[in-house]
């Protein structure tokens, strides 16, 4: 959490989500379905509309790594986002109490490295490209072109 937002209340939680990633999405509609202590509200991580609404982010990194953003400006990536959205539900607020230990903190973070690994898996290695503008390459991480702008010759203005 950034200093400037340390100890400002979370009314609200924003879930940044890969919105191609099949795990990501399963997990996005079960968070919908469940009761929630704090509203969470499901935004696909790169989009236009994440870029615009969180500036500051490196909306690649989003798309590496499950990011929750908080009403004042809370930024909780990798575990500390799992465990922010279990908080946020009022039926798994207790495990993510336990999650929030030293002890519980390495299982949330276990859990974090098997997700990416399976998303990993399911390029196999190779260049993924999405329609919004977004492609990962497994030497460069994930970059951005606008759409229509493939040959470089986009206005920036």
């Amino acid at each position: 959490m950034a200093p400037r937002t340390a100890g400002a209340p979370v009314r609200r939680l924003t879930v940044l989500y890969d919105a191609e990633c099949p795990l990501c999405t399963f997990l996005r509609d079960w968070l919908a379905r469940q009761p929630q202590l704090v509203p969470l509200e499901p935004v696909p991580a790169g989009s236009a509309q994440a870029r615009r609404r969180f500036p500051e982010l490196d909306h690649g990194a989003t798309l590496d790594e499950i990011t929750v953003v908080g009403d004042a400006g809370q930024v909780y990536r990798g575990a500390a986002a799992w465990i922010v959205t279990l908080w946020a539900l009022r039926e798994h607020r207790p495990l993510a109490h336990r999650l929030s230990t030293p002890s519980g903190a390495r299982l949330a973070r276990g859990a974090v490295l098997a997700a990416a690994r399976w998303r990993g898996a399911q390029w196999g290695g190779r260049v993924h490209r999405r329609a919004d503008g977004w492609s990962y390459d497994p030497r460069a991480g994930w970059t951005y072109t606008a759409p229509g702008c493939d040959s470089g010759a986009c206005a920036t203005g």
